[in-house]
């Protein structure tokens, strides 16, 4: 079968018009078609593939002089060019994040100034026009100049520097809200925003849960640590420990040991339906959570699952948010035991005040 160049682009898609490929053509990305009687460029099957492969690299920011490398590269040793190139990429979008990140935090230290800092923040406000390029030479502390001086006068007002640094979130719940602006305090970066997920109704699902005294399980002893044993203790939720090594305080070590250890597998699938989870440090243990609910071994009502890793953790994340399951989870490698424990405190928090009291210790 022979595609014409029209017919090429309307295969592939991507916004792939004739005048790209013909420009395919001349840098060698593509080899030189067959001709037509009437002298058309005539497509095979394998020039799909290759503009396809084209087009994918080049969707993931690669230059066309390195999408040329990897195509012409022999195929033993493509993997080992591909995986150069890959790690070429991943520096170059690692240094412009650095960049912008850099320039965010500066622009987050003076948008966030709270009342009292305005009067000697208006004075550089004119300057922020210069602000990436003296972020870029690193000429950044004369824009702090005057301002630090002010920050020892009065404590720090979240919440007003929050109004200010969070994005729109007029369409979300005041539970949401809450919740989203306790993370960001947590970590202290505001970014974090666009990739923490709700779903399945999880809010009215916590909410449910934590009224009628649900079993709370973390997966270290960490978490616990971090997680409001006051008002659990008042709404009757009982907390269990999955990991309860009190050695273990790393992620690695969490991973390692759950590996290890086949009795915590076994207590993860006798938690009693209705529980609720919330995961920190292990991706691996998400991952059993997921399949133990896929098998349906166990039915929590909600798991927040924020492991930290580098391959498992996002792919955990991605099973979470399939499982049909009300959950809480951030994308990505971002997490945490304190992000977890933060979500968790929110949820909790919504639905009754702080006791004045420590009985929850004599339990």
């Amino acid at each position: 079968m022979t595609l014409t160049i029209k017919e090429l682009t309307d295969s592939v898609g991507s916004d792939i018009t004739p005048r790209m490929v013909r420009h395919y053509h001349q840098l060698g990305l593509m080899p030189q078609p067959e001709r037509s009687p009437g002298n058309y460029r005539l497509y095979s099957d394998q020039d799909v593939q290759r503009l396809q492969r084209i087009v994918a690299l080049k969707q993931q920011g690669f230059q066309l002089s390195h999408i040329h490398k990897l195509l012409e590269a022999e195929p033993e040793a493509e993997q080992a060019t591909l995986m150069a190139q890959l790690q070429q990429q991943y520096r170059s979008i690692i240094q412009q994040m650095a960049q912008l990140r850099q320039t965010a935090s500066a622009l987050e230290g003076l948008l966030g100034r709270d009342r009292p800092c305005q009067t000697t923040q208006a004075e550089v406000l004119s300057q922020l026009k210069l602000l990436e390029v003296e972020t870029r030479l690193g000429g950044l502390e004369k824009l702090w100049h005057g301002l630090d001086a002010q920050v020892h006068a009065h404590p720090e007002a979240f919440q007003e520097s929050l109004q200010r640094l969070l994005p729109d979130l007029s369409d979300r719940s005041e539970i949401e809200v809450d919740l989203l602006s306790k993370l960001v305090l947590a970590c202290g970066d505001v970014s974090l925003v666009q990739f923490v997920r709700l779903g399945n109704q999880v809010l009215a699902a916590s909410r449910t849960a934590f009224k009628s005294g649900c079993q709370v399980v973390v997966d270290v002893l960490t978490v616990s640590g971090a997680i409001d044993q006051t008002r659990l203790a008042h709404l009757g939720c009982p907390v269990q420990i999955l990991i309860d090594n009190p050695h273990i305080t790393s992620a690695a070590e969490a991973e390692h040991a759950f590996w290890q250890n086949h009795a915590w597998k076994d207590r993860l699938q006798q938690l009693p339906t209705g529980c609720a989870i919330a995961i920190g440090y292990a991706p691996s243990v998400l991952l059993a959570v997921c399949e133990a609910i896929h098998q349906r071994i166990i039915q929590p009502a909600l798991v927040i699952g924020m492991p930290i890793g580098f391959s498992h953790a996002p792919a955990a994340k991605r099973q979470l948010m399939a499982s049909g399951v009300p959950f809480i989870t951030v994308e990505g490698t971002l997490g945490g035991g304190l992000l977890a424990a933060t979500a968790l405190n929110a949820l909790v928090e919504s639905l009754i005040e702080k006791p004045d009291c420590h009985c929850y210790l004599g339990q």
